[in-house]
């Protein structure tokens, strides 16, 4: 009998050694749909499949604050490392196994947008952004700024619940050990992250308003989001590497 292994283990399989970034996430509020598998298919390049979760592929709606964003040595720059940051993402299978596609990323420091677009080729976007707790509701606004569609918004608002036991769809949700993205010249890059078990907490949507989901190129879902609150979590990430045409560092 062959025991095949854990897609989605609770820790990296190949931990980035040595890693290039260090960050640290916190507030991570997971809204997550269901989506026609066809949705996305038809977003990747080549070499990507859509990842799906008993037959369903899943487009994830996660804001959150980053902190401490700092190279692999040196201290954390002050003002720029921490902002606030949406992601548009979904689940896919590449070369390395299963990983991150970000269809978008929304953040509130112009810097950081440029570096990310620049050396790692990830769509991100500047956007003006805000977070809030009050009590146990969380609270997430984003304007986007540059480039378009400008003016896209969403307003999240979520209501912390009680600590829970991450089950089968969760795993698959967030015990993600990569990302993967293209360079210029087309090639499939992978990028390996490691990062403690998110301490996953029930949630209730409060509000909901957004634009980035569709401006993704996705449709906008119908059906109410499945919610989660993580915690506080360290973030390390990798150096990317070409898994399409070849296998050489991006550096």
């Amino acid at each position: 009998m062959t025991v095949r292994a854990d897609p989605y283990p609770p820790r990296s399989p190949d931990p980035p050694a040595p890693p290039i970034m260090r960050q640290r996430w916190t507030a991570v509020t997971y809204l997550h749909w269901p989506v026609p598998t066809e949705a996305i298919a038809r977003l990747l390049p080549p070499g990507l499949d859509v990842d799906t979760h008993e037959g369903q592929a899943w487009v994830g709606l996660v804001p959150f604050v980053m902190r401490d964003v700092a190279a692999r040595v040196g201290p954390p720059l002050p003002w720029l490392s921490h902002f606030c940051e949406t992601n548009v993402r979904t689940y896919v299978v590449g070369p390395r196994g299963p990983g991150v596609w970000f269809c978008s990323l929304d953040a509130a420091r112009l810097l950081p947008v440029a570096t990310a677009l620049t050396a790692f080729r990830l769509p991100y976007r500047w956007a003006r952004m805000a977070a809030a707790r009050r009590g146990d509701e969380l609270r997430f606004w984003t304007r986007r700024r540059w480039p378009g569609p400008r003016g896209a918004r969403s307003l999240v608002g979520v209501r912390e619940g009680e600590r829970v036991e991450p089950d089968a769809l969760d795993r698959f949700h967030t015990n993600r050990w990569a990302l993967y993205t293209v360079d210029r010249a087309g090639r499939l890059l992978h990028l390996p992250v490691d990062h403690d078990a998110w301490p996953l907490r029930a949630g209730t949507l409060t509000h909901l308003r957004d634009d980035l989901v569709e401006a993704a190129g996705i449709p906008r879902p119908t059906t109410p989001p499945r919610v989660r609150v993580g915690g506080d979590v360290r973030v390390v990430a990798g150096r990317p590497r070409v898994v399409a045409g070849g296998t050489r560092s991006l550096a």
